[in-house]
């Protein structure tokens, strides 16, 4: 599908991996809809996308109620500006790090691994399913009949996850799991899915990262001997959005990285 003269709906697309997104999406001629909590981000990268190519749509994914208004905003503005939704890019992502038992013997929080597996994988479905019938009802952009595309955000702890890590490896796990699935429910309408997992990238995740855990997380890369930079993610989504053939892929994004079980 072609970027240009499409609208894409980014969730997290305030900051890090998903305004990166946005970024490239707009520098390529797209539109995006940048769905977050942070108004001051997202009113910063609007401003400095200009051009009215990017529009803020404030959204917490932890509720439908949110979500459902910032897509009724976002498909609004669609109408007004004739650009058609060319896809969802769901980048909304967190992680709250905890061992099953801390050193006590004392079970980690349920409202921690709540937490993290409905941010992650219930506010991203909630986010997909809210804006595919939409999709689904559009006219096709090209011959093929093509629609749009869904790209969601696993990790390469859904492959190797690290300890402490079970809630955010359970959820981006999750994600991985169902790319397969939501391809084929979508494929009769012409809609894509693919889902990237990258590895360390620099964003406000693992900025939060001490020295000490940085600097062993550099001793297991491959190569580059560096995390990802975020319009090396952005790269690849648009990529994704752009190659027909990517569809109900997991795509690794790690530069042949792969986390052992101590560091």
């Amino acid at each position: 599908m072609k970027i240009e003269g499409r609208t894409f709906i980014v969730s997290g697309g305030a900051s890090g991996l998903g305004r990166a997104c946005v970024d490239d999406i707009c520098s390529r001629g797209g539109y995006a809809a940048i769905l977050d909590m942070n108004e001051e981000l997202a009113e910063e990268a609007v401003r400095g996308i200009g051009g009215g190519k990017a529009k803020f749509f404030e959204a917490n994914v932890l509720e439908t109620e949110s979500i459902a208004s910032a897509v009724k905003g976002a498909l609004a503005w669609v109408k007004e500006t004739g650009k058609e939704v060319g896809g969802v890019i769901a980048a909304a992502g967190v992680s709250t790090p905890a061992k099953i038992i801390d050193r006590n013997l004392n079970p980690f929080s349920l409202d921690d691994f709540d937490f993290v597996m409905n941010v992650n994988v219930r506010g991203t479905i909630d986010l997909v399913r809210q804006v595919v019938p939409h999709m689904a009802a559009s006219t096709p952009a090209d011959k093929d009949g093509e629609r749009g595309i869904i790209v969601m955000v696993s990790s390469s702890a859904a492959f190797d996850g690290q300890p402490g890590q079970v809630a955010y490896a359970a959820s981006k796990g999750a994600i991985r799991s169902l790319t397969l699935p939501l391809t084929r429910d979508l494929a009769r309408y012409g809609i894509r899915v693919v889902t990237v997992a990258p590895s360390i990238f620099d964003s406000r995740m693992t900025a939060m990262m001490s020295d000490k855990v940085r600097a062993s997380l550099t001793r297991v890369m491959e190569f580059p001997l560096r995390p990802g930079q975020p319009h090396e993610f952005a790269q690849l989504v648009t990529q994704s959005i752009e190659n027909i053939m990517l569809n109900g892929v997991v795509l690794r994004l790690d530069g042949g990285m792969r986390m052992p079980s101590k560091m």
